[in-house]
């Protein structure tokens, strides 16, 4: 690492503890079911919560013109209280991504003045500049399907705003270890290509993880490591939906199946890449990831068998998905170390 790079590389990693972060409290509003609280968004105006009663019941008006308090919290009870709390989450997940967005574009013009960034390292910020912002436009994406009809956002939009999140957060990651390793040195392709399939298949969980997710999908066959009634492939993945695309995209059984079945594929590519590994003599760096990377993937399977037993508990669904944050950093980290 060349000492001029380290304010650099600083800078990036403090973004990407902010995108985790933000997705860890992406997932608070997920399962405390906050995210629709806030009926609309301002750049500016909304920086700050209600900082009045008389403000507070104004918000709490506007939100009951929306489906989900006349569908479903009309029923419960629900007081300005309870809305407060909600509200809360997306708030608070909404000022997360306003200081993301302040602390990428600041040092990125001040490093840029000061003549701190080559070509290459421009080219690369500019991407996750562009990233950041495609992030946020999913993020009002998916909460506007909620606000229409029916008092839950698609399950598309939701993987689709998670994914990027992902993404985001390893593209950033990769770019500091380019500064943190910048001597480039032979490769071994054959495990760079193992492992970019394995890089593959996990961030196609990732975006199941996000169907799960947004149909609730969780919350049935709670049992493992078959189905309900002890089937490998339950008998309502297929009648959901009227053909087998639709049930693996749209069913909960459907979706679910996909997503317990692709963890298997996961941790099978992880133990491949581990194993072939072998044949090769790595350095440490290139050792010590893969070897991480085996021990989160495992850890991460542990996490979903039990999230899966115990009906989602707030704190478990949590847990598996800060461990898919570890995880994807290991992989990042392994495949870069594998590839330059």
């Amino acid at each position: 690492m060349r000492k001029e790079n380290k304010p650099v590389i600083i800078w990036l990693l403090s973004g990407c503890v902010l995108i985790f972060i933000m997705v860890i409290v992406g997932g608070i509003t997920r399962l405390t079911n906050s995210g629709l609280s806030m009926t609309d968004w301002h750049l500016i105006t909304d920086t700050l919560p209600p900082l009045t009663e008389a403000k507070w019941h104004e918000a709490f008006e506007q939100y009951k013109k929306f489906p989900e308090y006349q569908k479903i919290n009309i029923h419960n009870d629900f007081t300005i209280d309870d809305y407060k709390y909600i509200y809360f989450w997306e708030w608070f997940h909404r000022f997360i991504g306003r200081a993301i967005g302040m602390v990428f574009i600041i040092p990125f013009i001040y490093f840029l003045i000061k003549k701190r960034l080559d070509k290459s390292t421009i080219k690369k910020c500019i991407i996750l500049l562009l990233l950041g912002g495609l992030q946020g436009f999913f993020g009002w994406f998916m909460v506007k399907s909620g606000l229409i009809d029916n008092p839950d956002v698609s399950h598309f939009r939701l993987a689709l705003h998670l994914t990027t999140a992902f993404i985001t957060f390893a593209y950033t990651f990769w770019v500091a270890l380019d500064l943190i390793y910048p001597v480039k040195r032979n490769i071994e392709k054959s495990l760079r290509k193992i492992a970019r399939y394995a890089l593959f298949f996990l961030l196609l969980q990732i975006i199941y993880g996000g169907f799960v997710a947004g149909l609730n999908a969780g919350l049935i066959h709670n049992h493992w490591p078959l189905m309900s009634d002890g089937q490998f492939i339950h008998d309502s993945v297929f009648l959901e939906q009227d053909n087998l695309l639709l049930s693996f995209t749209e069913g909960k059984s459907g979706v679910q199946f996909v997503h317990r079945t692709l963890a298997y594929v996961v941790v099978g590519m992880m133990l491949y890449l581990y194993i072939e590994s072998r044949k090769y003599i790595l350095d440490f760096n290139q050792k010590k990831g893969i070897l991480l990377l085996v021990f989160l993937v495992f850890v991460q399977f542990a996490l979903g068998v039990f999230t899966l037993l115990y009906g989602v508990p707030l704190w478990l669904g949590l847990i598996h998905q800060v461990n898919a944050f570890f995880l994807l950093s290991a992989m990042v980290y392994s495949l870069h170390r594998l590839s330059k």
